[in-house]
């Protein structure tokens, strides 16, 4: 049998609906507040920051959100994306594990981020919208979003987390080459980046600095938006297509996952793959354990509190409840930059509230050596977020070879590594080392939680 074992679905097998798992919870997510009443907000809260369609899908409760025909015309370049079983890693692991991953890094931005970025602009652009303002780290969002931004004539303005707009130069080259504005976090641009400067001038940034700055400045010009490259709803909505595609080609191999492995650090490619196994869990009995992994240095999941927060440090954004470090917290500069989120979706936090999935942390020296065993069975080279589900999939693997038994594991291999080789070049120096977040920190960091829903 051939090594090398690809499930490919013709391109007409692009669903035609999202999945919507508001339908099937068991109870559902607490709502969002508005930060001045401490009131659930309405449409018209939100009118400001995103287009009237895609506040419809943020609380929308049906199961089936159907795909608009010019979004799926896009995502014909590169969907539906390939679903492997990993031969080569099972014989290197000498595991009775089957191991399948779905590979994402085919999209023209090399991740699963266009998936919501091109839906997102399309939404945009039926409202008329000129200009589209967001926040980035390690660039994948900023990248697909500049994609998508170029395909429907949108201007797209991308603040970019400091720490990784100075490790990597090739995602802020790949926007600009897309046409979009990329600008280094806390900038002098804004109240928010000027705050943070005056205070700090060497500040890393993070992700809600990056998000206080983008959101300040959509809110200022009638013609422009915002958006946001994981944690809402409709963001997370829009990535299921990676699981509903994934069950299908599974299908093709005869085979189901008896584990469901996914990267966490907003929430958006690990409720992509796993949304629609939790969905077929609560609907059909099905009983497949879903893992989130994310970096032990900004563990939310599994050392966030769940409360109610701000999305952004300089609270211009409503407050959810999401599993936590505090809108203050900034992560140290590890190289998964997409995974240096302080908070977690409110809709992932929620599963794992209702004990619908489990979370476990690693640090970035182990996920990067997993990484390179990965490429070296394997051939692909993913990125350093990536790397955390590669982990957890090897670790699976191994405790089926500890076990005796064979079990199914999936997991999204949610990008590829090529702009992210100089994290490579520093973990074969010697030069990366496993960071700790400070506890004092994120002691204060928690202590200064909103004390709506308390």
């Amino acid at each position: 049998m051939s090594d090398t074992v690809k499930y490919v679905l013709d391109e007409s097998r692009i669903p035609r609906a999202w999945y919507n798992i508001m339908a099937d919870l068991p109870s559902p997510p607490p709502p969002v507040l508005h930060p001045g009443t401490l009131q659930p907000i309405g449409p018209d809260d939100l009118a400001p920051l995103f287009p009237m369609s895609l506040i419809a899908q943020e609380v929308a409760t049906e199961r089936e959100i159907g795909i608009p025909d010019p979004v799926r015309d896009v995502y014909r370049q590169w969907r539906p994306s390939p679903l492997y079983r990993a031969r080569r890693l099972e014989r290197a692991l000498d595991t009775p594990a089957r191991i399948y991953y779905k590979y994402e890094g085919v999209s023209p931005a090399g991740s699963h981020k266009p998936n919501t970025a091109v839906a997102q602009a399309f939404y945009n652009k039926e409202e008329g919208v000129k200009r589209i303002t967001t926040e980035t780290g390690a660039g994948q969002w900023g990248s697909s979003l500049a994609f998508a931004g170029t395909l429907f004539g949108i201007e797209i303005e991308v603040y970019m987390v400091r720490v990784s707009y100075d490790q990597k130069p090739y995602r802020r080259a790949m926007m600009e080459a897309w046409g979009a504005r990329c600008t280094p976090s806390p900038s002098p641009e804004t109240a928010a980046g000027r705050a943070i400067l005056a205070a700090r001038p060497d500040h890393p940034g993070s992700l809600g600095i990056a998000i206080s700055e983008a959101v300040e400045m959509a809110v200022q010009r009638d013609d422009t938006k915002y958006a946001l490259g994981s944690v809402l709803n409709h963001v997370l909505l829009h990535q299921t297509i990676i699981g509903i595609e994934a069950m299908e080609q599974l299908a093709l191999a005869g085979d189901y996952p008896d584990i469901v492995v996914g990267c966490t650090g907003g929430g958006s490619n690990f409720a992509g793959i796993a949304f629609p196994f939790i969905g077929a869990n609560l609907r059909e009995g099905k009983t497949t354990r879903i893992v989130a992994v994310e970096p032990a240095a900004c563990p939310s999941l599994t050392r966030g509190r769940y409360a109610y927060d701000f999305g952004d440090t300089a609270h211009l954004t409503p407050l959810t409840k999401m599993h936590t470090l505090g809108s203050v917290f900034t992560p140290p500069g590890f190289h998964a930059g997409g995974l240096r989120y302080h908070g977690m979706a409110p809709l992932v936090s929620h599963v794992k509230e209702l004990g619908l999935i489990e979370a476990r942390a690693y640090q970035q020296i182990g996920c990067f050596e997993a990484g390179l065993e990965f490429a070296r069975a394997e051939g692909i080279l993913p990125a350093p977020e990536a790397n955390h589900a590669v982990k957890g999939a090897i670790d699976e693997a191994l405790a089926c070879k500890r076990d005796g038994v064979s079990r199914a594991i999936l997991f999204n291999l949610c990008g590829h590594g090529h702009f992210d080789m100089q994290a490579y070049v520093d973990f074969k120096a010697g030069k990366l080392v496993d960071q700790d977040y400070d506890e004092a920190e994120l002691a204060m960091a928690l202590a200064g939680l909103p004390s709506a829903g308390a």
